[in-house]
């Protein structure tokens, strides 16, 4: 087993060397303990410098429009990773404010040697890095611990789509899927008090009116036990129902890979090693290799990929062309998220979102496409879908999601179609084809609200 994290999933984000104090991870993305390649990075440099070990966390008061649903969802997974640190002496630090204004503070306090922080390609994060790079006076580096292949790796360009992407990131994986070495702990704790989880939810500004859900736990032991059960339970029939929303065969991985619950890379080798048929094993890592990468590679590539502007210029072309048509239906984005439209098939997908967090993904592709639909325009309906999943899925604000709104939406990573009133050359779908696919009614009757 390799013991030490390969160099190449880790960059510099300043020009500054070690200098002697302990050694900081700034968690972000990656919140667990166990297979992260941040934290094995940090722990690894704290022991060659023979410095102490710091993990600190900071959260932000209100976050790209977080509810309470995903404020609760994180921060009992983040309790979770205080005990396990707690356990191998290592000390778990929670700052509450602006991140580049409380990181700092606390890095000139603790007169840290070097800082270690986890990768993200969204622009909020970069921002912040980028603030805290020009006035760190020590090491500041990154370590992607998301990825199986470091996004800055797999490609150095936005890809066109799955199958200019596949072939390069598939010749990366006998390098890069790799176990993963044992976390070392610290020779003595550092004392520290605890944190005091009821003051921090009592400062959270994430909106009330969006509960926490119940039907998944959040936390990096509940995430490996969902997984077991999917590998046991649910894989061996993932390739033939994975599109029927009634089978229940989708692993419920995403809100765990969206928060770091759960490495990618432990999801992936777990699920080579299980006793799954291997077109359903092909079916699921096509899904969490190549198309997660893939929108990764997205957003780290193409600084507008939360907006209509984003997508591709062919989409955005054909989409005008038709902005004049006729709507049949036409509803404003109050009376999307109130799953108030006419199709009993469209508003069941909402009311799902709006009450467990999430929609099958076969229904989200559909959800996406009717609202493109039933908006007075493009540029609408793309932000009216990105509010709505960025509000209520557990998975909101993440590049998978930007990814499969500009997808359904406006063509990225797809190929032009046959030409249509309202979509363009946008790929079409429709309710008689979801029928053939699956029994509607069932799943409407799932899913109406009461």
């Amino acid at each position: 087993m390799n013991s030490i994290p390969d160099p190449r999933r880790t960059r510099p984000l300043n020009d500054f060397s070690d200098r002697k104090g302990p050694v900081i991870y700034w968690m972000s993305r990656d919140q667990r303990v166990r297979c992260n390649w941040a934290l094995l990075f940090a722990r690894k440099k704290a022991g060659l410098m023979g410095q102490p070990l710091l993990v600190v966390f900071t959260l932000a008061p209100s976050f790209l429009g977080a509810t309470l649903r995903h404020y609760d969802f994180m921060l009992k997974g983040l309790q979770e990773v205080e005990t396990a640190l707690r356990d191998l002496n290592i000390p778990f630090f929670l700052l509450q404010g602006e991140p580049e204004t409380e990181f700092l503070c606390f890095a000139g306090k603790v007169k840290a040697g070097a800082v270690v922080t986890d990768f993200s390609p969204l622009r909020i994060a970069g921002k912040w890095k980028s603030a805290i790079a020009r006035r760190l006076p020590v090491s500041f580096c990154e370590t992607d611990a998301h990825n199986i292949v470091p996004c800055w790796i797999a490609s150095g360009k936005q890809e066109f789509a799955a199958r200019t992407f596949r072939p390069k990131i598939t010749a990366l994986l006998g390098e890069f899927l790799t176990e993963f070495p044992r976390l070392e702990p610290l020779a003595s704790p550092v004392v520290h008090p605890p944190v005091v989880w009821s003051r921090v939810r009592q400062a959270l500004k994430g909106d009330p009116l969006v509960p926490p859900v119940e039907w998944l736990k959040p936390g990096e032991k509940a995430a490996e036990e969902c997984l077991e059960t999917f590998l046991r339970s649910r894989l061996p029939r993932y390739a033939e129902e994975r599109n029927d929303p009634n089978a229940g065969v989708l692993s419920d991985l995403s809100p765990y890979l969206h928060f770091g619950q759960i490495s990618a890379q432990l999801t992936a080798m777990r699920t080579a090693e299980s006793g799954a048929p291997e077109v359903d094993k092909k079916a699921f890592l096509e899904e969490l290799i190549v198309r997660r990468e893939l929108s990764e590679n997205y957003c780290c590539f193409n600084d507008r990929y939360d907006s209509y502007e984003g997508l591709p210029s062919w989409a955005r072309e054909s989409l005008k062309r038709h902005s004049g048509d006729r709507r049949e239906y036409l509803y404003s984005p109050e009376v999307f998220e109130k799953a108030g439209t006419h199709e009993k098939l469209w508003n069941a997908a909402q009311y799902e979102l709006v009450t467990t967090g999430k929609i099958h993904g076969y229904m989200r592709m559909y959800w996406a496409k009717k609202i493109l639909e039933w908006s007075e325009t493009p540029n609408q309906a793309f932000e009216t879908a990105l509010f709505l999943n960025d509000r209520y899925a557990l998975d909101g604000r993440d590049p998978n999601g930007y990814t499969g709104i500009s997808w359904s939406i406006g063509g990225l990573h797809d190929r032009p179609w046959f030409e249509r009133p309202v979509y363009g050359r946008i790929r079409y779908m429709n309710a008689s084809g979801c029928a053939r696919k699956f029994d509607v009614n069932r799943y409407i009757s799932g899913h109406e609200r009461p």
